[in-house]
């Protein structure tokens, strides 16, 4: 797992939000997989992202927005969507609307669809924020598990040293718009 840091307003979701291919570089090159995505600005099929606070439509359920959000492209169905629910701790609550759950059950939310279609790349925006502790120690173990067992990718941005200490291998730090490496 990757890890990006940095203070408030360093510019680590605009990082993120480079390499889902949602922005365009000033200049240079965003590569993933070998692939330069900035020609076509192209979301890369096998991308999961969980970026700032996703848009879910508050009077669908979050099974529903799930199945929705799965049907633009396809690969998984409800079984794989209540599977995920389960993952994250959702499942219990996945037939009540979503202008119902609090914070840090639409962070849930947002977690599983990220990663829903099993994605080789995972590219996390604060995933941790809004979220009790023992959910914090759920999602860790979730994303260990991705990363050793499927061999998932995972970047995540975060200003919580403790999270990126405790799951990261490999740390950046942002600072002045400028990405280091801090630690390998």
């Amino acid at each position: 797992m990757i890890g990006i840091t940095g203070a408030n307003g360093s510019e680590k979701s605009l990082f993120v939000k480079l390499r889902a291919g949602l922005y365009s570089p000033s200049y240079g090159e965003v590569l993933i997989n070998g692939e330069n995505i900035v020609p076509e600005r192209k979301i890369p099929a096998n991308l999961g992202a969980l970026i700032e606070e996703p848009g879910f439509i508050n009077y669908y359920s979050g099974f529903k927005n799930l199945q929705y959000l799965a049907s633009i492209r396809g690969v998984v169905g409800n079984q794989e969507i209540n599977d995920t629910l389960k993952i994250v701790g959702l499942y219990e609550q996945k037939d009540q609307k979503v202008k119902t759950y609090s914070l840090g059950m639409r962070k849930k939310l947002g977690i599983a669809q990220a990663i829903m279609e099993n994605p080789s790349i995972l590219l996390l925006d604060e995933p941790m924020n809004a979220l009790d502790k023992s959910s914090v120690e759920n999602m860790r173990t979730l994303f260990r598990k991705l990363s050793s067992e499927k061999g998932t990718t995972i970047l995540i941005a975060s200003h919580s040293e403790e999270d990126i200490r405790i799951l990261c291998d490999k740390v950046y730090a942002i600072e002045d718009k400028v990405c280091t490496l801090c630690s390998d």
